[in-house]
């Protein structure tokens, strides 16, 4: 069985109110083209579709035109389209039938009340893909996993390879550049441990971590493909795909990474570490003027940023072809910062997240932040996001 693995595409991304759609096309052309170019036998979308589950009509339109060019390049091939926790799941579940009738599957609720096989999808001859979306632990059927795969095994005598999916944060993998990533938790999604998915599988098709990874302790059959274009300038590694073939039920999966090309990078400037304003915007000054971009500018500062700082910044993009985006300031390290009265600027505040933010509230107000307040507060913003999701 050949499989195509992508996850994470966040159709309708904005980038500090840049449209990134010039990407998102650049990048659904070059998988129609992989799509075109190796026959694959199934097509899986790990979740997180769209960026937001609200995605306006246009966004709409570019995934469901992308999708028929992706269908048209390989007639023959199975698609399963999975909900992730950025994705409405409702929406997915309403266009079920109309995504059937075009050859695509769509899952996007896990339903108690339902049969184990309503979540798996047979290639005849090929495999089964048991197709699970995002779904919160505390809503997840004790069991659910394995029983899904014992009910493979029933209708698998011949041995067949056996896919799983999920889209969800496997504790101890690489988040690296996920600016929601705080103690055991990324976006929102508490980490699972491996075990929780069973046994039975020959391939676990993860998506939610950017970082395209195998997971440790998986032996390999375990895998995040990753995001096929960055979303956050600390994404600074390879964007890809992952091919996967599986020959027989038991044996191990051959898995190659496909690296994306993206027509407008995000670029860091200096490439590590920070400098003082003046280098700054030297090397600034010296990006070549045709080079496509989004810039991040790193300045290393006592205080705060030169008066005029972003209008100078803004001035020296002006005739370049790169977007500029944001100054990141870095406090020099002082002793008087771990006293406590830190005074942080928009850039830094933008890059805490909800949990950081209330942390540092609790300091500057002399409460004693106790682990059962940070889970209350970590349930309670998950709640939230939740809530968010099923509008």
């Amino acid at each position: 069985m050949k499989v195509l693995h992508t996850s994470d595409w966040h159709l309708g991304h904005t980038l500090y109110n840049y449209d990134r759609s010039e990407e998102q096309q650049a990048m659904l052309d070059q998988i129609t083209r992989i799509v075109a170019e190796r026959q694959p036998d199934l097509f899986l979308l790990c979740g997180d579709v769209y960026h937001t589950v609200q995605p306006n009509a246009a966004t709409q339109q570019l995934f469901i035109n992308a999708l028929m060019r992706i269908r048209a390049a390989a007639p023959a091939m199975k698609i399963l389209l999975l909900a992730g926790n950025h994705d409405s799941a409702t929406r997915h579940e309403i266009f079920r039938t109309a995504w059937e009738a075009l050859g695509v599957i769509a899952i996007g609720l896990v339903n108690r009340e339902e049969s184990p096989d309503h979540y798996i999808v047979e290639l005849p001859g090929k495999g089964f893909v048991v197709g699970v979306p995002y779904v919160h632990e505390r809503n997840l059927p004790e069991g659910f996993f394995q029983r899904l795969l014992d009910r493979v095994a029933e209708r698998n005598p011949e041995r067949l390879p056996v896919i799983l999916t999920a889209h969800t944060y496997v504790s101890g993998s690489d988040a690296t550049g996920h600016a929601d990533a705080e103690g055991e938790a990324v976006g929102g999604i508490e980490g699972w441990d491996l075990s929780l998915f069973g046994s039975g599988y020959d391939y676990l098709a993860l998506g939610h971590i950017h970082h395209a990874q195998e997971v440790r302790g998986s032996g390999g059959r375990a895998r995040y493909c990753g995001s096929p274009l960055p979303v956050h300038f600390d994404e600074c590694y390879p964007h890809s795909v992952s091919w996967v073939e599986l020959d027989h039920h038991g044996d191990a999966p051959h898995v190659e990474a496909i690296e994306m090309m993206n027509p407008r990078p995000l670029i860091t400037l200096p490439i590590s570490g920070a400098a003082d304003w003046d280098n700054v915007k030297s090397l600034f000054q010296a990006f070549p003027d045709e080079q496509p971009g989004y810039i991040r500018l790193r300045v290393e500062v006592d205080d705060f940023l030169p008066p005029g700082a972003q209008m100078e910044a803004a001035s020296i993009a002006e005739g370049k072809t790169c977007r500029f985006c944001l100054i990141q300031a870095q406090r020099k390290e002082r002793e008087s910062d771990s006293e406590g009265g830190r005074m942080f600027t928009t850039a830094e505040i933008q890059q805490l997240s909800p949990l950081d933010i209330a942390t540092l509230y609790a300091k500057d107000k002399g409460i004693d932040f106790e682990e059962d307040l940070v889970s209350l507060f970590k349930e309670t913003l998950t709640q939230l996001q939740a809530e968010e999701r099923e509008e």
